[in-house]
């Protein structure tokens, strides 16, 4: 039985793509490093414009817009905490 170099290479072409390893899922520690990282630069440009409208007499209307994103992001924490508290007391409600 002879096996033609061509058959022979597709074959091993194939093997390869199939035991090609999975791309590894983000992890969920660095999600919420970013999302971290999000917030906490949220809350610094936010900062940064009020002290520019109050020391300069700069743009209200960018003074208003940055409050309003810092409240986004403050109420946007605050509900992911209290979903990751409710997760917990859930959790210590089960039984063993």
């Amino acid at each position: 039985m002879s096996i033609s170099p061509s058959i022979a290479i597709q074959s091993y072409d194939q093997a390869r793509q199939a035991a090609r390893p999975a791309p590894a899922p983000e992890r969920s520690e660095a999600a919420f490093g970013a999302a971290l990282g999000s917030f906490a630069g949220s809350l610094a440009q936010a900062e940064a414009t009020a002290t520019q409208a109050l020391s300069t007499g700069a743009d209200p209307h960018a003074l208003v817009q940055a409050l309003a994103a810092t409240e986004l992001a403050v109420e946007t924490a605050v509900t992911v905490r209290d979903k990751v508290v409710e997760a917990y007391l859930e959790i210590l409600r089960m039984p063993v």
